[in-house]
């Protein structure tokens, strides 16, 4: 294989590709930028970004043919029917949802060259700011409005300066409202109090190794309940995160975790290492003592490869085969509630322990391996939300100026 012109791409802060570059129209110089491929895919590798770089320049470059109008409906049909494949199943599922009750009814029937950067700011203002939607959620619909529109110029449905005014100029494209001063984006972590509260009501519980797990290793809940026996290496040490568990189509399954950096090798702390031991033993005791009853209550699942396993497989299976799945701390956050009047959510055990860590100053990328963030700028947080250990420091710190 020859060698490959990499002028004009480059790496950008969260570790994905984007690339550049110029060319003249009709005695005009013009600029184009991009971070997807002519599907719309992110650029993930150099290699990749070099080659979107490569079809954009050509397409440029070649005669233009007149821009077929679409409307905004058409163009969704055409990239769910060829722009998805490799696409996680919570992310279609996600896109249709926004399209179907959203989307389809006020955009759908629109040609795509009618629709202006400002019709769609008023539209995810008035999500925001009159119908009171959550912040993240109003930036899953600039998102789809990116993807539409991506997807438009990839298609040939949309010039480029259209584009470029739409999604690139950083002065005249779409973006989300400024953000209410109260709005709630911060990282909610529990006290030590609340913590030691917690480790007694989970003690001795069916619920205590997925509590575990989110505590000392802050895992996803999908990622907890889909964790295998055979990703845990006690020898070792570690946990090997590669799959999560969800609910498709009313069924479980085993699938991959959403992005790259979410497959991570996990250090066991030594209260967890000494439960996963403590685990194990009695794993072994219950394949015999309770044989009959793992027998007749194991589940069968599809695991990431298609194939059918056991629930069994799982950590969090109970001894008696029974499996435990995502929904299964729904129950322990009412009683949590009800009887520590404590607001309890599995994330928050996430939020919780990257706290700690940003507290006692783990380096933010051993830090964001450990979370599995895809974006460094994620992580950044854990550095920037305050705890009362952080105020204590403040404080101390205050005195000594």
């Amino acid at each position: 294989m020859g060698t490959v012109n990499n002028t004009g791409v480059y790496q950008l802060p969260n570790g994905l590709w984007a690339y550049r570059f110029t060319w003249r129209e009709n005695g005009k110089k013009k600029n184009r930028k991009g971070t997807k491929d002519e599907f719309g895919n992110p650029l993930k590798t150099k290699r990749q970004a070099i080659a979107a770089r490569k079809a954009a320049l050509e397409k440029e470059q070649a005669p233009h043919s007149p821009i077929e109008r679409k409307t905004v409906e058409q163009l969704y049909k055409e990239y769910c029917e060829h722009g998805r494949s490799g696409k996680a199943y919570a992310t279609i599922k996600k896109q249709d949802s926004l399209w179907r009750n959203h989307l389809q009814k006020r955009f759908g029937s629109r040609f795509l060259d009618e629709i202006s950067v400002a019709e769609i700011n008023d539209y995810l203002s008035a999500l925001y700011y009159t119908e009171g939607r959550a912040y993240k959620y109003v930036e899953s619909f600039l998102k789809m409005f990116y993807l539409i529109f991506g997807q438009a110029y990839s298609r040939n449905y949309l010039d480029v300066d259209t584009y470029n005014k739409l999604c690139i100029n950083k002065d005249t494209k779409i973006h989300m409202p400024k953000m209410k001063v109260d709005e709630d984006t911060d990282i909610i972590s529990f006290s030590r109090e609340e913590i030691q509260r917690l480790d007694e009501y989970f003690t001795g519980i069916n619920a205590e190794t997925a509590y575990m797990l989110g505590r000392y290793c802050g895992l996803r809940i999908n990622e907890c309940y889909g964790l295998k026996w055979e990703n845990v290496n006690l020898e070792k040490g570690t946990i090997l995160i590669d799959r999560q568990m969800q609910y498709q189509e009313g069924l479980i399954k085993l699938v991959p975790l959403k992005t790259r950096n979410a497959r991570r090798t996990l250090y066991l702390s030594p209260a967890l290492k000494a439960h996963f031991t403590e685990l194990k033993k009695q794993r072994e005791t219950a394949q015999t003592e309770l044989a009959a009853q793992r027998e007749q209550n194991q589940t069968f699942i599809t695991d990431i490869d298609g194939k059918k396993i056991s629930s069994l497989e799982l950590v969090n299976s109970l001894p008696n085969g029974k499996i435990q799945t995502v929904n299964s701390m729904k129950y322990h956050s009412r009683m949590i509630k009800e009887q520590l009047q404590i607001e309890f959510k599995y994330h928050y055990l996430r939020h919780t322990y990257g706290t700690r860590l940003a507290e006692m100053n783990t380096p933010s990328h051993i830090l964001r391996n450990q979370m599995g963030h895809a974006n460094i700028n994620v992580t950044q947080r854990y550095y920037i939300a305050v705890s009362q250990i952080g105020i204590d420091l403040l404080m101390n710190n205050l005195t000594r100026i």
